[in-house]
């Protein structure tokens, strides 16, 4: 809030991703994280947006890899606007995640969180800063007309743009209904906390068909949507794994480098329809 009100946002020269925003808050948390991770996790991978992946503690090659955007939308959160965290802890003998963690700085909904449980089934959750605590599991079911759609618009070119050449799917989100109301919105939204919106049930789908996400904005909101009962595709309708291939340490660095395009809804339903009304060929 300090760098909110002062103006003074504390922006870094982001030497891995020269076109994001990067300040002294991301890089505090980076290390902040790591220091408190192994406070409790012996041994891992610790794979964060804002370094190369590297080994924690005494295990050359640990089970467990450790996945952080410490802080995500940082052009935001240092204007007091919108800021989130994710983390999601990845067993590599198990191919699968097995925790997740996305954190709203901002909001009443403080923390979205999906886990393994003994019994081999996986659950998620939400926790709101005055302590209530909900099971995540009947993400909404709507049909495409009465729906609130999310994607990340706020890059002019790289997204809004092509978003507003989809005429097919704005023309079926603006469809109207039997009482003459429209109900369609497209509204923005930001990384792994868009499906975890989708997961509670506050939106219906999230649609990015241009440049796609990266790891660490998809992978974590991804698991805990899929705990809920959530769908994620490709752009060719196949569902998308829950296993990112975080085999070796190489194997983490190129999925560190890759940016998945998909679209994600309550139900798979609802997901391929979004996905029919895409025009693709833009």
């Amino acid at each position: 809030m300090e760098a909110a009100f002062s103006g003074n946002a504390g922006e870094s020269d982001n030497v891995r991703h020269s076109d994001n925003f990067l300040s002294v808050h991301d890089m505090w948390m980076h290390d902040r994280y790591r220091e408190l991770m192994a406070h409790h996790i012996d041994s891992f991978v610790y794979a964060s947006e804002e370094a190369d992946p590297q080994v924690v503690g005494n295990e050359r090659d640990p089970d467990l890899c450790v996945l952080v955007d410490p802080l995500d939308t940082s052009e935001l959160a240092v204007r007091g606007l919108l800021g989130y965290t994710h983390v999601m802890i990845y067993s590599r003998s198990l191919a699968r995640p097995i925790v997740s963690v996305v954190g709203d700085i901002y909001h009443h909904v403080r923390l979205y969180v999906a886990a393994r449980h003994d019994d081999g089934r996986d659950y998620a959750y939400a926790y709101t800063a005055d302590g209530g605590f909900y099971r995540l599991s009947q993400p909404a079911r709507k049909s495409l007309p009465e729906s609130l759609l999310t994607n990340f618009l706020m890059r002019p070119g790289e997204r809004l743009l092509p978003l507003s050449r989809q005429e097919r799917l704005i023309s079926a989100l603006d469809q109207a209904a039997e009482d003459g109301k429209r109900r369609g919105r497209i509204g923005v939204d930001f990384g792994s906390v868009s499906l975890c919106h989708i997961a509670a049930g506050f939106t219906e789908g999230v649609l990015e068909f241009a440049k796609g996400f990266a790891i660490w904005d998809l992978a974590p909101g991804h698991y805990i949507l899929e705990s809920a009962g959530g769908t994620v595709l490709d752009l060719a309708g196949e569902p998308i794994s829950l296993d990112y291939n975080l085999q070796s340490l190489p194997d983490i660095a190129r999925a560190m480098n890759r940016r998945q395009r998909f679209v994600a809804a309550g139900t798979y339903e609802l997901a391929w329809d979004i996905l029919s009304h895409l025009d693709l060929s833009q």
